[in-house]
This record gives structure tokens, sequence and C-alpha cells, in this order.
């Protein structure tokens, strides 16, 4: 058995809380709320299970590029994101993930819209749950997905993290009309 790969983390301040950020070399596979301090254990756990290693060292090299994409999109400068991310999850759980991304800048899909958008109408629980798995919150923007009724519901990171987000996304663009 070869020597485990290496997850890179960093982390960043922004208007949501601390923000850890984790790298391998192909690309951002993981984002978490809180410090490296507060999520090391819970992205050991993620990691064991899908990536099939642990390894974490805190490195600022990997991280960088992610992280002032992040502090651009905070501060109103980015609307989509550039960097690699590496997807790891289920085949559907990557269909719906790689529909969240077609949701632009400031705008809402319900979770029944993603399920029609994936070709598969009945599956808006289980479009839920793969949201709900997302490893790359923001980057992928899963805080852009609301309940039919237009209400916000269901996040990783809170309810009030998810209305910030999309507050902030609506003012960066109200500014830029």
């Amino acid at each position: 058995m070869g020597k485990s790969p290496l997850i890179y983390v960093g982390e960043m301040t922004s208007p949501i809380g601390t923000l850890t950020v984790g790298c391998i070399d192909e690309g951002v596979c993981y984002i978490a709320f809180g410090s490296i301090q507060e999520v090391e254990l819970q992205m050991k756990a993620w990691a064991s299970k899908v990536l099939l290693y642990s390894d974490i060292v805190h490195d600022t090299e990997h991280t960088s590029e992610p992280i002032r994409q992040l502090q651009e999109y905070f501060a109103g400068e980015r609307q989509t994101f550039t960097v690699p991310i590496c997807l790891k999850g289920t085949p559907f759980q990557k269909k719906v993930w790689h529909a969240l991304q077609d949701i632009g800048y400031g705008e809402t899909r319900s979770y029944k819209e993603i399920a029609e958008a994936i070709g598969n109408p009945k599956a808006v629980r289980a479009v839920g749950g793969a949201n709900n798995k997302n490893p790359v919150s923001i980057l992928i923007p899963c805080h852009r997905v609301v309940g039919s009724n237009g209400a916000l519901v269901g996040y990783g990171g809170g309810l009030d993290k998810k209305e910030i987000l999309l507050d902030l996304e609506k003012k960066y663009l109200a500014a830029a009309e």
C-alpha cells in the first residue's frame, strides 16, 4: 500500500464566519464552516469514507487560489469560480452538483426544478439529499436551492448563512445594474 495522499487545508474569515478549504492535487474537495480545529474531525471522517484517506496538512500554497477567489466572491468581485473542483460522490450526487453549477449568481431554483433539470422529476427528495452532501459549498452553489414556494429550506451551514449568501449576491447584482 502506497503513501496516503494529503488534503491541504487553509482557512479564511468571511461574512458568514470562518471557512476551512480543503484541496487535493486534483482541486478543491471540501469547504467547511468553521476553523481547521473545529472541522478537522468532520473533514477526516468525510475523507476516510469518500477519498479513502485522511491525512490533513495546513498548507497555504495549495489553498491560496481558492481562498482568493472566495474572498473576491464575498467582496462582490466574482460571480463564478475557476479553480478546479474535485467532486467525489455517487453518480446521482455528481449529476445534481453539476446542475447546481448552472444556477446563475443571484438566482434560485427549487429542488423540483433541479430534479427536472437532471431528467428525474420525481427525485425531489433525493436532490435534497445530494444537496445536503455537497462537500464544496459556495463553489457548488447549493445555497441557491429553495423550497417550491421560494422559502429558504435546508442548508448545511444553517439557514442564516444561506440567507446572507443570497442577500449578498442580490446586493452586488443590484449594485452592478
